[in-house]
């Protein structure tokens, strides 16, 4: 795999950028149209991605909206979005440094507000009450697991070798911030945005073997700096682990994309 910049002091995500830019999933574009179509993104008004990353739901929205600001804590991530903003000729996205905790700060209102697979790195009930002052329509907060809860035999398999190979204090999986007891929709009914409706996008996603690695080294999980001297040893047995399961090394994931979309009011 191409190399990239790490630096072991930093957030969970540092390091990761490029990987993440390049392999992380994009969203169905039946989700982006229902988001479309049911706030009426007309061209005008603004938006909000919080934990942007590099900017895989800022981007496809951000055409259909007058501007939109992407933040993230990771100033990696924001240069890998404008890169990928430039490449798609997206000139309307403002990105900047920051985290839900900053909010409301200094970044005004929007229209509406998305949160694609970060709400759980948050204190939630304070993100909610601070956007109460920021949001005009309501947010929407996507969420799917990709590689990270396996469910067929070539992700099983993808684990088992991660597993061999991590240290025994990396091996509980990926940590989060949000407690995990309440739910997403039971934390928001109690919010200015007790409004939910939720929906469940389901499809198959491919993968080859190569964005499966890519997108193993994108999680917050540091695992090309775990490796160390490990990493090529550590590609060649995922390798050689998924081509024992399907030699053409095409993949196939079923997927499950959480969507809820909270307002003020019923819609």
């Amino acid at each position: 795999m191409t190399d990239s910049l790490e630096n072991p002091n930093g957030g969970p995500f540092t390091g990761t950028a490029w990987h993440y830019a390049r392999y992380r999933p994009g969203y169905p574009d039946a989700f982006i149209g229902d988001v479309i179509q049911s706030f009426g993104l007309d061209g005008t008004g603004r938006l909000l991605d919080l934990g942007c990353g590099t900017g895989q739901l800022t981007l496809p929205l951000a055409q259909h909206v007058g501007a939109a600001v992407g933040v993230d804590p990771e100033p990696e991530m924001l240069i890998e979005a404008d890169r990928q903003a430039r490449a798609a000729d997206v000139t309307n996205v403002t990105w900047a440094q920051g985290s839900s905790s900053d909010l409301p700060g200094e970044f005004g209102r929007f229209r509406l507000v998305t949160i694609g697979r970060a709400f759980h790195w948050m204190d939630r009930e304070q993100v909610l009450a601070a956007l109460d002052s920021m949001v005009e329509d309501g947010l929407v907060i996507a969420n799917d697991h990709c590689l990270v809860r396996p469910v067929t035999a070539w992700q099983l398999a993808i684990e088992e070798v991660q597993h061999r190979f991590l240290p025994p204090d990396q091996r509980s999986g990926t940590p989060t911030v949000a407690d995990a007891r309440e739910s997403h929709e039971q934390i928001l009914a109690r919010s200015p945005f007790p409004y939910v409706r939720r929906r469940v996008y389901e499809f198959d996603r491919p993968w080859t073997i190569d964005q499966a690695i890519g997108y193993l080294y994108s999680t917050s999980l540091p695992l090309r700096r775990l490796l160390g001297d490990r990493r090529d040893a550590f590609e060649e047995e995922v390798t050689a682990a998924l081509l024992a399961i399907d030699p053409s090394g095409q993949f196939v994931e079923p997927v499950s994309l959480e969507v809820l979309t909270a307002t003020r009011s019923p819609r």
